[in-house]
């Protein structure tokens, strides 16, 4: 189906015409053409879930295991390998694979659970993300799978043996991959017309010797009969074949009639979306085709396992592959509601395939720089088809999951009275940008946030949606609290839900010529709601001094600040107060923008404006108790330990506690303000009439142009911040910011209380703890969205500052630049990370040989959670590249 190109009349920013990509995203925004009503909308795990959890203690790892999988019916999602769906998840489409030797079908990724991990759960086989575009016109995935049997069992039980402070046994220990004796199994989607899926599966040997593999694409229905809810079952059937092809006919009562096309006519399999009650719970009397019926036909060889009728509501098509040493194959699908009885014509095929591409091609060389080698190409191109295709469909509908379901039994009343059960007004069932559809299959509203910024630079509107949606009464709690992810939605993530909304809003203006004050609004309105929630439940004294608990930094301090402290008293939070601070100021920025076009909205931005200079004044003077978060000694912000009799101590650990202040800054020009008279009048009026508050406020004058400048630090105190941040021995690693300063692995925090020593080391790896999960540590790695963060407050300090305002970088080196250049720097060292050095290497790889060097592994690249604050390999989730796809939006604004 060509698409033409166009300019667009509406905006005369844009002067280049609109690729083929770009103006499928203008239709499906219009509505006009659902291109992305299909998608990598399945999960990659859906067992091990809070909302597959049904057991009385909330036990969800064990509830349902991995060995449940196969044979257990999902409740809310669906997983699979390789998998599409389209936006409801009602018809699903994935690859299953045998080699001839496993023990099991292979059906969706295995991993660790928390409790089986040395470091927490762990995805334990290795597939990648090569390519998609927004509207997933083209998408192209890889999965390596080993000829050997496949080594759950030792897996599992070498893990387990390990300690926290031991490396993590991974599958390549194994030497299963030792000779090239796997298969690559490329997995390739192209869209025709938004409804006329094209699917190519390529298959190539590597092994020395010839090998034969059992490929099944499997078509299902996600169960929705089995609940006493919907009692309607869609079906499929084999369909009328066509010359050389089998036909899988279906039918749903949203979608209609569709047919998918298998070339060389593969022998038809049809079972049910059911579960197995037989083999789960010793029924008897239990259903003869259920889910892991295709399991039994191939793994075990019952042929009686599948429907003789051939009908049901899952079916695979069966393909026999037997490759020579170096050969492949390839099998091409195509999954339509087209009634065209021609099928699978090659040619067209072939045609569609290769123009896709090319559109792919054209849609993303816009956004690299110019001068970008092939290598950062590469790698921005891989970060940004991690984003897309970590989209997934997520269901929970929270009250149905407490009170269960009418033909089910009735739930442990335990439940009732544990995880999110004051959380029954959410109801979720949407596609929603993930951190990681293995390890982390559902939202969590802090990722999102940074998820959206290098998704607003390929799909702003997808963006904007995703904002909005964490925001809608269906998501966002009565009392304004954001739900935090479905371990616990009442826990308290970072503030950052306005700052990405302000960010994505002006790179979707830049990039349009037009800010869209209609999403800026409707974000705007609801996070009144959350601002007033932090106020009132997070400052519980009224002193604008906040405690958030761990706000998602885990195990960074000497407690746990989600639990009541041993000591007692209670914890003021420098980088809870400093996350507020950041918010005011955005909330400001958001305000001041409205304003321009509609003044009612300058007397909100001077309450955000006051606001904000009571947090800087309560920074330094707590409660007017002359307790402060910043420590004179040191120049450094600490968290202060307020204890029952009323004594203070600084917990000093130098962290990134002490670095989140920088957060929190902001210039007000002149040009803005002048225009506004009644929010000039207000700012003047505070600064003249509250003398003690408007120390806080710089005030800059040059050429008649007059600047405000807000923020945390001032610029003296800014110095002293940068002296430790920029120190190659305490926060700066030559990959970017460490969590934690080094200086504390020859000097860890020690403090006694209550009979009980508690300590803080410096740690550059896996945690040593366990604490929340144990699988990620903010002990001293680094991690992408604090990172991203500290560049862009670097680059609104020189905005006000200057060039003049010079600091050392690194320190002690006697080479100083200005705040611009040490953005630059940073950018550079993280964007580094993924890159190839001199040497070859890539030091996400770290020390794994076959990854380095390889030429079948080395270019495609892994997108982890986080990374080794002294060498930069990869840890925690591998595919976590949610908001580590901030590397995209860097190479973007800043080269390599």
């Amino acid at each position: 189906m060509p698409i033409s190109r166009r300019t667009v009349a509406s905006n005369p920013a844009r002067l280049s015409p609109l690729t083929a990509e770009q103006q499928r995203l203008d239709e499906d925004a219009r509505r006009q053409t659902h291109w992305k009503r299909w998608g990598p909308y399945l999960s990659e795990r859906a067992w091990g879930t809070v909302r597959e959890d049904y057991s009385p203690h909330g036990t969800a790892w064990e509830s349902f295991s991995h060995d449940q999988a196969r044979s257990r019916a999902f409740r809310w999602n669906e997983d699979g390998l390789a998998g599409i769906s389209d936006r409801h998840q009602y018809i699903c489409f994935a690859i299953a694979l045998w080699n001839g030797r496993d023990p099991i079908l292979k059906e969706r990724v295995f991993g660790l659970t928390g409790n089986e991990g040395n470091h927490g759960e762990d995805v334990k086989e290795y597939y990648f993300y090569l390519d998609s575009t927004p509207t997933h016109s083209y998408m192209k995935y890889l999965y390596k799978y080993p000829q050997a049997e496949f080594p759950y069992a030792k897996l599992v039980e070498e893990n387990r043996r390990r300690g926290r402070r031991d490396m993590e046994y991974e599958l390549i220990n194994t030497g299963i991959f030792d000779e090239n004796r796997y298969f690559d199994i490329v997995v390739e989607y192209a869209k025709a017309s938004p409804e006329d899926l094209l699917i190519r599966i390529h298959v190539v040997n590597h092994g020395p010797d010839p090998a034969e593999l059992t490929l099944l694409p499997t078509l299902w229905f996600r169960n929705t009969w089995s609940w006493g809810l919907d009692a309607r079952r869609p079906r499929m059937r084999e369909g009328k074949a066509a010359k050389g092809m089998s036909v899988i006919e279906l039918d749903h009562e949203y979608y209609g009639r569709r047919r998918l096309w298998c070339e060389r006519q593969p022998t038809l399999l049809f079972t049910e979306n059911e579960t197995n009650t037989s083999r789960l719970y010793g029924d008897t009397e239990g259903a003869r085709y259920v889910k892991d019926s295709f399991h039994d036909y191939v793994v075990r060889g019952d042929k009686g396992a599948v429907s003789p009728d051939k009908i049901g509501s899952k079916a695979a098509a069966h393909y026999t592959l037997s490759l020579a040493p170096g050969a492949s194959d390839t099998v091409h699908l195509r999954l339509t509601n087209d009634d065209n009885e021609k099928g699978l014509p090659r040619e067209a095929f072939n045609v569609t395939f290769t123009q896709r591409i090319q559109e792919a091609n054209e849609f993303y060389d816009e956004l690299a720089p110019p001068d970008l080698s092939e290598d950062a190409r590469l790698v921005q191109r891989q970060a940004f088809a991690g984003l897309l295709w970590s989209k997934q469909f997520y269901h929970y509908d929270a009250n149905r999951w407490l009170k269960g379901d009418p033909t089910w039994s009735e739930p442990p009343r335990e439940r009732l009275h544990g995880r999110n059960s004051d959380w029954t007004h959410l109801y979720n069932a949407d596609v929603i940008s993930m951190p990681d559809k293995w390890e982390y299959p559902w939202y969590a509203a802090w990722d999102l946030a940074f998820h959206c910024i290098p998704l607003a630079l390929v799909d702003a509107t997808f963006a904007k949606e995703q904002l909005i949606l964490m925001l809608r009464e269906w998501y966002m709690h009565p009392n304004g609290q954001i739900p935090a992810y479905e371990w616990a939605f009442g826990d308290v993530n970072p503030p950052v839900h306005a700052w990405a909304a302000w960010r994505v809003y002006k790179i979707d203006k830049k990039r349009k010529g037009v800010g869209d004050r209609l999403f800026l609004e409707r974000v705007f309105h609801k996070l009144l709601l959350n601002f007033t929630w932090w106020v009132n439940r997070k400052d519980a004294k009224g002193k604008n001094i906040f405690q958030g608990g761990f706000l998602g930094l885990d195990n960074i301090g000497v407690f746990d600040r989600s639990a009541p402290l041993p000591t007692g008293g209670n914890i003021e939070q420098s980088d809870a107060t400093s996350w507020m601070g950041m918010y005011c100021l955005n909330m400001l920025s958001i305000a001041l923008e409205l304003a321009r076009e509609n003044r009612a909205y300058e007397d909100v931005a001077s309450k955000f404006f006051e606001h904000f200079v009571y947090i800087c004044r309560a920074m330094n003077n707590i409660g007017d108790e002359k307790i402060e978060l910043w420590n004179k000694e040191d120049g450094f912000f600490y968290d202060v330990l307020q204890l029952p009799d009323g004594q203070t101590l600084p917990l000093k650990v130098r962290s990134l506690v002490g670095l989140i202040p920088l957060f929190a800054v902001e210039t007000l020009d002149s040009e803005l303000i002048d225009s506004l008279p009644r929010f000039k009048h207000r700012m003047q009026w505070f600064i003249e009439n509250r003398p003690d508050f408007s120390a806080h406020v710089e005030t800059q004058s040059q050429d008649g142009e007059v600047r405000r400048f807000l923020s945390l630090v001032s610029r003296d105190r800014l110095k002293s911040v940068l002296r430790y941040m920029l120190d190659e021995e305490e926060f700066l690693s030559p990959y970017g910011i460490r969590a934690l300063s080094r200086y504390h692995k020859d000097h860890p925090y020690l403090l006694s209380a209550m009979g009980m020593d508690y300590r803080v080391d410096y740690e550059p790896a896996e945690s040593s703890t366990g604490n929340f999960g144990g699988n990620s540590n903010w002990r001293g790695p680094i991690w992408f969205p604090v990172n991203y963060l500290l560049i862009e407050s670097l680059q609104k300090f020189h905005y006000f500052l200057g060039d003049d305002y010079r600091v050392e970088c690194p320190t002690g080196s006697g080479r100083t630049i200005p705040l611009n250049e040490v953005a630059a720097e940073l950018s550079r060292r993280l964007i580094h990370i993924f890159l190839r050095n001199q040497t070859g290497r890539r030091p996400v790889f770290g020390g794994t040989a076959k990854f380095q060097e390889d030429p079948l592994w080395r270019d495609t690249v892994p997108f982890y959670e986080y990374f080794h604050g002294d060498n930069g390999a990869g840890i925690g989730a591998s595919h976590q590249t949610g908001w580590t796809g901030l590397v995209a939006k860097l190479i973007q604004q800043s080269g390599e």
